[in-house]
């Protein structure tokens, strides 16, 4: 990679049900810890990201793919000196589902991947030209193929499927203090607060709270500003409004924020929503 410059390009997939797509260059850019409520496939085409993910720092380089389940805290930064370059897809649980039901298996959940980095040389290819095709606004017929046969062999490779039960395990005042912060978003308790209304100790509660989730309450609060941001702008608000709406200080928080967790800014993510709609 010669030239020093960073680019990233999202847009949607209008004849993949709006597939969430990104393409990028990054050098010195950093994304802070965050979660997707889908899963996250990227095809790392030149240098290398680095990324902690369950615990772990992995290394993804040119020619690997890097796998991310839904609602795992993982974060993003350079792993060469002249950062990474990446083809990533961002497809929503339920597109996912929709795939896989037509494998005709009894799914009791959702599979996860096994593992974060693989060098699968024939699905990086298919990933690849699956993103490129994309990208040219290739016919239906040819995305819609393409995608279901690289999403078939990935999952049939690298995943498992979940055992039934699994998704219920979660501490009722983890669940009693998540309904919480989503019904206040702009104005959030106190630490304090939410211990008291699931009647534990505020140092037993935020030790719980992170065993569960990955992360301590303050920062789930902000993820789900973020999520709830991402479906705003979708449905066509400014950020200005967006960040008002949603307690961030201005609308310069939320840019700064929202380009930490997703790599491009709110304006950008609206404008390429907004042309899908448009286009499909």
């Amino acid at each position: 990679m010669s030239e020093q410059r960073e680019d990233a390009h999202f847009w949607q997939a209008g004849h993949l049900d709006g597939l969430e797509l990104l393409s990028a260059r990054y050098i010195e850019h950093r994304f802070a810890p965050h979660v997707h409520d889908g899963y996250v496939i990227a095809v790392v085409e030149a240098g290398a990201e680095r990324y902690r993910y369950r615990g772990v720092d992995h290394l993804a380089g040119a020619g690997s793919l890097a796998l991310i389940n839904p609602d795992e805290v993982h974060t993003g930064s350079k792993g060469h000196d002249d950062g990474w370059r990446y083809r990533v897809f961002y497809p929503d649980v339920a597109l996912v589902r929709s795939a896989l039901e037509e494998l005709e298996l009894p799914l009791a959940g959702m599979p996860a991947f096994i593992g974060s980095v693989h060098h699968d040389p024939d699905l990086v290819r298919m990933f690849t030209h699956l993103h490129r095709l994309l990208e040219a606004n290739a016919s239906a017929l040819e995305q819609q193929t393409a995608w279901r046969e690289a999403l078939l062999a990935l999952f049939r490779r690298h995943s498992r499927l979940p055992e039934p039960g699994a998704p219920g395990r979660e501490p009722l005042a983890v669940l009693h203090a998540k309904e919480l912060l989503r019904e206040r978003l702009a104005e959030p308790p106190s630490l304090e607060e939410l211990a008291s209304a699931v009647r534990l100790s505020p140092f037993h509660f935020a030790r719980t709270f992170r065993r569960s989730t990955g992360m301590p309450p303050h920062a789930w609060l902000k993820q789900q500003r973020l999520d709830q941001a991402r479906a705003l702008l979708r449905a066509g608000c400014t950020p200005a409004g967006v960040a008002a709406q949603l307690g961030f200080a201005d609308q310069s928080h939320l840019t700064r924020q929202f380009k930490q967790a997703y790599g491009v800014g709110p304006g950008e993510y609206r404008n390429a929503c907004a042309r899908s709609f448009k286009t499909h």
